[in-house]
């Protein structure tokens, strides 16, 4: 257990499914104030269900590729020790290039991209120096694949905004992790029906021998919630598949 989390406030935007769950559920077991924050109700209210019984966490409901919207969260919220992101609307961006759509291009952008940096404007100010703010990558940005064009150009970005913030920002720190293939509800609308097809051939090639769980991926992010001496680093969790 990471006694340095204990009674920390930490943000989780996206905490409501997939690895922001998990990771929630994970700092609650660590004595930490948790603050979910998701755009769905009906999710939100689901995963007050799932983690009524490890703590009291309060939930916040907003559109955070809105800035009037993350202006106000935060003044809801008021001051926290660290942020996540997890939050991602990126299913309809994994097409071929000719079918790519310009409007699902821009939701998956606003919601990697634009929406991180509002989160951190609207949160740095209320943050203490040793404070911390993680968001997500992930393995398309080094290893893409056919229908992977704005994921890979839009992790790639994520990345130069996490250094280019950990500069500004220090000494809060600003990490990311990047995640292989994990198994979270997203593969439903990446692959329909042929994700567990899919999961299970990744699974094959990888070195450990298995796709991600979205504890995995909340593990490495408590490391970085904890370490005061890392930022402006991409931690690679996928299983060694840079290497395969």
């Amino acid at each position: 257990m990471d006694t340095s989390l204990r009674r920390s406030h930490i943000v989780v935007v996206g905490g409501n499914s997939g690895m922001g769950l998990a990771l929630a559920q994970e700092l609650l077991a660590q004595g930490a104030a948790v603050t979910v924050v998701g755009r769905s109700p009906a999710k939100l209210e689901a995963a007050r269900e799932h983690l009524q019984a490890r703590g009291t966490p309060q939930f916040h409901q907003a559109d955070v590729t809105s800035e009037q919207e993350v202006q106000a969260l935060f003044e809801r919220i008021g001051s926290l020790d660290h942020l996540v992101c997890t939050a991602a609307d990126i299913g309809g961006s994994y097409v071929m290039l000719q079918s790519l759509e310009r409007s699902a291009l821009e939701r998956a952008m606003n919601s990697k991209i634009l929406a991180p940096i509002l989160l951190a404007k609207y949160a740095s100010p209320r943050m203490p120096p040793q404070g911390s703010i993680t968001f997500v990558s992930g393995i398309a940005a080094y290893r893409p694949r056919p229908k992977g064009v704005a994921v890979a150009a839009i992790n790639a970005a994520l990345e130069g905004v996490v250094r280019a913030m950990a500069v500004e920002l220090a000494p809060i720190r600003v990490n990311a992790v990047s995640p292989g293939w994990v198994r979270t509800p997203i593969w439903e609308d990446v692959a329909g029906p042929d994700a567990d097809h899919m999961l299970a051939a990744m699974a094959q090639r990888l070195l450990v021998g298995r796709v991600g769980t979205p504890q995995d991926i909340a593990h490495a992010m408590v490391f970085l919630l904890g370490n005061g001496y890392t930022t402006g680093t991409v931690l690679h969790i996928d299983g060694g598949h840079r290497l395969v």
